[in-house]
């Protein structure tokens, strides 16, 4: 019986001692998972937010790693002549511009010029000058508005057998905004400083008054709440049909903005609800900017309504209707869309991971860095040749990543972490971030539609939140084709400033020619003294 019970005993004790020991590996493995988001956490607050690494010591920790790597390379063979990207001038290779050092030659640059003569007082006079000593340095001259004297010409007319005479007035012509204080050149210059400046209404209010103009921001809000309006349901409704229907490849990503509750609804105060901007670039040739209150799958449907390309986003689950499809079979649009990765945001979670203090993820940055400088070799090429190249050159890393991603995540698979988070990611988007190989016109990743966002994630800091929904729609009219004109090397304020001066004149069923995209044809065959001024007749060419 004593032999018994002391059996008993140890059983219990080891059973104590195993729920022991699993509770110690447990609050172990938790504290591990803080620590590491507490790491993460400390390198988001006080360090540059750039991904940057330090290459060479990944070379040099990763030194056998990075010699099975490069065998990979050694068996491929000189990329022809032939498929070298060219630049002007002979070169084989495309060089990065040479930074410019010292100081700037200003005589070459396209600005007005004043003149300042400085004389010697002791020798002015007394010896012939023999010439000047040139250089030239920076003034700013400040604008100011211009008011502008509108004179209608009046007609007097004497009618026979009428007492009295008549007077006939010169009508008004067509205005974006009739009988409104604001010009064309007026209204660019709002947009400008609010949209791709980032000045909020009420500072351009307090400097406007400090030139003695008197124009509230209320006025200004819906001047641009107007005009967006109308350039969002005339231009930008007829581009977008263009781009669904013609584009290839869409990249897309969205970001949150802070909308003002209704004032009609506030019986107690309220915090500023989240809405959010999609921004869609169509092969890199248009970008819109759709405002929707909600960042959900049926959002992302009805903005990629009739759109059958392919599309580059991150791996957020709203996208999945567009690949996918879902239960509505009456629905063409479901699934009709190809999914491609970007492997920027795999590389993204290893940066996390390898911050957090992961060798692993370091080893996965290095990978990641081989692939993209294989792939940035073959920028520039005709897509057939980029896509065969890429299948010789590009695809032996891609393939070799994920061979050896996948027994590194069984080894993880199931606890919490960045490593973890960041392996699952890869492995499952894998189809996706290996869809650039299938066609030479695709890209590795999304990165240019999180640069055209940087407008408003920068601008934001500045004016807060948006008035209404409305006043968002009308800022994404702007918003798009600010950066439209980026794509196609406009002058904004230009393109803005020309095209409000000519939408009032132009056929309803040519807004296409006003686009980014064709508007530098358009605005060589328009008459250059009617579109230089502000108000008057313009003469609508024929179309091309």
């Amino acid at each position: 019986m004593r032999i018994a019970a002391l059996e008993a005993e140890l059983s219990a004790a080891r059973a104590e001692q195993e729920r022991v020991v699993a509770e110690r590996n447990t609050l172990r493995e938790a504290y591990t998972a803080v620590k590491l988001e507490l790491e993460l956490l400390k390198r988001r607050l006080f360090v540059a937010s750039a991904e940057r690494v330090d290459t060479a010591q990944l070379e040099l920790e990763f030194a056998a790693k990075l010699a099975e790597l490069d065998k990979l390379a050694k068996r491929l063979e000189p990329m022809p002549e032939s498929v070298v990207p060219s630049v002007p001038g002979g070169e084989s290779t495309p060089r990065a511009p040479k930074k410019p050092t010292g100081r700037r030659d200003l005589s070459e640059v396209d600005l007005p010029e004043e003149s300042v003569v400085l004389v010697d007082a002791a020798l002015e006079g007394k010896l012939p000058r023999s010439g000047f000593e040139v250089s030239y340095q920076l003034k700013w001259r400040r604008g100011s508005m211009v008011r502008l004297k509108v004179m209608r010409v009046k007609y007097r007319e004497v009618v026979e057998g009428v007492e009295g005479e008549k007077t006939h007035t010169a009508e008004r012509p067509p205005e974006i905004l009739p009988r409104s204080l604001a010009t064309p050149s007026l209204l660019a210059r709002l947009a400008i400083e609010k949209y791709l400046n980032g000045m909020p209404l009420h500072r351009l209010e307090a400097a406007w008054l400090r030139d003695g103009i008197t124009v509230d921001r209320g006025t200004m809000s819906r001047w641009l709440g107007d005009v967006g309006g109308m350039l969002r349901e005339t231009l930008l409704v007829v581009a977008k049909q263009y781009a669904v229907r013609t584009s290839f490849c869409c990249n897309t990503d969205a970001t949150g903005v802070h909308v003002q509750p209704l004032k009609g609804d506030m019986k107690k105060k309220q915090p500023c609800r989240r809405g959010h901007f999609f921004v869609q670039l169509f092969d890199k040739t248009h970008a819109f900017f759709e405002y929707v209150p909600r960042e959900t799958s049926d959002a992302v449907k009805t903005l990629m309504a009739g759109f059958t390309g392919h599309v580059q986003a991150d791996a957020k689950s709203v996208y999945d209707v567009l690949y996918r499809g879902d239960d509505d079979e009456d629905d063409e649009c479901d699934g009709a869309c190809i999914e491609v990765g970007c492997w920027a945001h795999a590389r993204r979670k290893y940066w996390e991971a390898a911050i957090a203090g992961s060798a692993v993820a370091r080893e996965a940055l290095l990978r990641i860095q081989r692939i993209f400088e294989a792939d940035d070799k073959l920028k520039g090429l005709e897509p057939d040749v980029r896509k065969r190249l890429r299948d010789e050159r590009v695809r032996p890393y891609v393939e070799a990543f994920f061979v050896w991603a996948h027994p590194e995540h069984q080894q993880v698979k199931g606890t919490r972490g960045p490593l973890s988070s960041a392996l699952g990611y890869s492995l499952n988007q894998k189809d996706a971030l290996k869809r650039f190989l299938d066609d030479g016109r695709l890209e590795l990743d999304n990165n240019s539609s999180e640069r055209a966002l940087r407008t408003i994630a920068t601008g934001r800091k500045a004016w807060l939140f948006v008035g209404s929904d409305d006043s968002a729609q009308s800022a994404g009219a702007f918003f798009s084709l600010i950066a439209s004109c980026k794509l196609h090397g406009l002058e904004p304020e230009s393109y803005l400033r020309d095209v409000l001066r000519v939408l009032p004149h132009w056929p309803k069923d040519r807004y296409l020619e006003l686009a980014p995209l064709n508007f530098a044809a358009t605005r060589a065959r328009l008459d250059a003294k009617e579109l230089e001024a502000e108000l008057g007749p313009l003469t609508v060419p024929a179309a091309a």
